[in-house]
């Protein structure tokens, strides 16, 4: 998977596609999969890097929503119940199971909460995990060795999946390479061309690497930028009417000592009507998430100091050891792409259903949903493409598709498990290469092949590329990674064939970002 190579299949091509896909996230590279395992020929486009925006920056769960069954919405979560027995089965090496602890304070809420997770088991059927059920009070501490013991009545102990948000997208670019879609990041969708009908059949974009432009014909164009969607539409038509409510969540990264242990907690009630979850990912413990509506939508989007205080706060009152802004290694904010809803306001209630929405210039816009179900949306979405296209009717193979990078027993790689099959090719760089195998920071786990990896066969252009998305430095220790700047800058550097101007740019561009991670105490 080489930008070089990806750049000059879309340059050469002078067939029309037979989709356009405009974003690459989770739903426009599952897409990009889906569309290429049925033989279509696919072209996407990513204004920035793969999993930039809201797809790098989720709680790391594959869930089936224990929120959503709260609000009735029985049909959403059993489909994303049915969705992450499939990503476990699909992508070993990327999701587990892990069990989640809800501390009772009170003695109605172990009864309260055990039947309701006991319906959230059985919805799962032949997809479930683990068995819920109700547990002591010297269990609860037990499996949460930190959580406060003040009250403390028991637990209820249930089972979800986790996983690596960014490091699934870049297993499913590899796939659809793999099935022969040409996939291009930092190339900006800049125009959308309709013909003398007013059908879109095309659209411009520009390199951002060398400032070219290109126009190129596609059957179809997909929109699946996410938050950004009614940007696109807007492109088509400028008189559109916006359809997504975009919504802010926050998380904080504090050290291991703060969730000792494999258990994590879930809170199912906050001050701000969301479930909270504490859960161990990476050797770190990650809190989140809030609720925050938007008015407009970023690249970056930075946590508000309320978010901040309040995911502090929070987690003190199930936390025997109280976080502080001093104790925060890296905060993290995400945007999600809900669909609007009537008049509500209040984001925290809008369904994460999905939706395929097809303009009069015939774009394909899917938004909303979430990442446990981004191969159920793209199966929709590709259905409807294909019939907009009318290209031959051809049918989802997904369901029983191994993800690049397959492993059944990809633990066995240590701190490399992420990349499952891969790792094998990182450890021989090390074999070839020892002085790769040096960590590139003391407090963190990642070495130096893992630079390289990612610049030979990830299409990493950038140090951020390499340290926010195809490791997740920048996410778990935000200082760390930015020591780690200008390390990761020589090595990329030497891959991609740039100067030292280069690599100073590159580390100030970076530590310009990593600012965003930063909490001051």
């Amino acid at each position: 998977m080489k930008r070089s190579d990806m750049l000059k299949q879309a340059r050469e091509r002078t067939e029309p596609w037979d989709m356009i896909i405009v974003g690459g996230g989770a739903t426009g590279m599952g897409v990009a999969v889906d569309a290429a395992t049925r033989g279509y020929s696919i072209l996407l486009l990513e204004q920035d890097d793969f999993g930039k925006g809201t797809s790098s920056r989720s709680t790391k769960l594959v869930h089936g929503g224990v929120r959503y069954l709260e609000q009735g919405n029985v049909s959403l979560v059993m489909e994303a119940l049915k969705e992450r027995g499939l990503l476990r089965q699909n992508a070993p090496h990327l999701v587990s199971e892990l069990p989640f602890v809800v501390p009772s304070y009170s003695w109605w809420e172990g009864p309260f909460y055990g039947i309701g997770l006991k319906v959230y088991q059985v919805l799962s059927g032949k997809y479930g995990f683990g068995s819920s059920q109700l547990i002591s009070k010297d269990e609860t501490l037990k499996r949460l060795p930190n959580v406060n013991p003040e009250g403390l009545t028991g637990g209820v102990v249930y089972y979800d999946g986790q996983f690596d948000d960014t490091r699934l997208l870049i297993n499913l670019a590899a796939t659809a390479a793999g099935q022969g879609a040409t996939l291009l990041n930092y190339a900006r969708v800049t125009n959308l061309h309709k013909a003398p009908d007013g059908v879109i059949h095309g659209v411009t974009w520009q390199d951002l690497e060398t400032g070219e432009s290109f126009e190129i014909k596609g059957k179809v164009v997909v929109n699946a930028t996410g938050a950004f969607s009614d940007a696109v539409r807007l492109l088509s038509d400028p008189d559109a009417k916006i359809m997504i409510s975009p919504s802010q969540g926050a998380h904080i990264v504090l050290d291991r000592s703060f969730l000792p242990g494999d258990t994590a907690i879930m809170v199912p009630h906050t001050s701000d009507g969301r479930v909270m979850f504490a859960i161990p990912w990476h050797g770190h413990t990650l809190v989140g998430t809030t609720d925050t509506p938007l008015k407009e939508v970023s690249l970056e989007p930075v946590a508000l100091d309320q978010e901040i205080e309040f995911m502090l706060e929070t987690a003190s009152l199930y936390l025997a050891k109280h976080p502080t802004k001093a104790d925060i290694l890296s905060v993290f904010a995400g945007i999600r792409p809900l669909v609007k809803s009537g008049e509500g306001k209040n984001t925290a209630a809008l369904s994460r259903d999905h939706s395929v929405h097809i303009d009069p210039s015939g774009l394909l816009t899917i938004a909303g949903g979430k990442w446990t179900t981004y191969r159920n949306m793209a199966q929709d979405a590709v259905d409807q493409a294909a019939t907009l296209a009318d290209l031959p009717d051809k049918p989802c193979v997904t369901k029983t598709l191994n993800i690049h990078g397959f492993h059944p027993n990809a633990e066995k790689f240590g701190t490399l498990s992420f990349y499952g099959s891969d790792a094998t090719s990182i450890l021989q760089l090390i074999d070839e290469d020892p002085a790769l195998g040096k960590k590139i920071d003391a407090d963190l786990f990642y070495v130096e092949a893992e630079v390289v990896w990612a610049a030979r066969h990830e299409m990493a252009r950038t140090v951020e590329d390499v340290l926010a998305r195809r490791t997740r430095a920048l996410f778990l220790n935000a200082h760390a990674a930015v020591r780690m700047a200008p390390r990761v800058a020589a090595l990329l550097a030497k891959e991609i064939d740039q100067d030292e101007a280069w690599q100073a740019d590159q580390v100030q561009k970076f530590t310009q970002v990593a600012a965003g991670y930063l909490v001051k105490s």
